[in-house]
């Protein structure tokens, strides 16, 4: 009985050689060392997606740190007060403000300068520092320990 359809080992070996188009020397046009090319290849392909994504996650972290450095406070302290004032921007979003929306950037920078100076106050106290919350904290530093002292007035 004769089946029709093409032959699985030609298709096979187009498969390969398609991966492989491009490559150099043997790699390209011999099968037994496409195939070894073409599955390193594809391992070196699923590495690099990953990678990709760290390295972009590394980048905004060193936009983030160098817009934040210019406002005086630095990258932890501005990503822990972003969460204590429950702003939920990412990273990404971060950066890309830090690059074309500088204002926008020195106003959170304010936000989570003024959240860290008024430990436990929340947003709405640390937007508003106009006198009219029900309690002030004043930050004293002091030089034994290099702990901030806070003092109610």
């Amino acid at each position: 009985m004769v089946r029709g359809g093409p032959a699985n080992r030609l298709v096979k070996r187009a498969k390969i050689f398609a991966l492989t188009k491009g490559f150099r020397g043997k790699a390209k046009n011999c099968y037994s060392i496409a195939v070894r090319a073409a599955h390193r290849s594809l391992q070196h392909a699923y590495r690099g997606r990953r990678l990709k994504k760290r390295d972009m996650r590394t980048l905004w972290i060193q936009r983030i740190n160098g817009a934040v450095q210019e406002h005086g406070i630095n990258y932890s302290r501005f990503m822990h007060s972003m969460v204590k004032c429950n702003i939920q921007l990412n990273r990404k979003v971060l950066s890309e403000l830090a690059i074309h929306e500088p204002r926008t950037f020195k106003a959170l920078a304010e936000v989570a300068k003024n959240a860290h100076l008024t430990a436990g106050r929340g947003l709405l106290n640390a937007l508003n520092d106009s006198g009219n919350t029900p309690y002030q904290t004043r930050v004293v530093m002091t030089k034994t320990g290099g702990k901030a002292m806070e003092t109610a007035v």
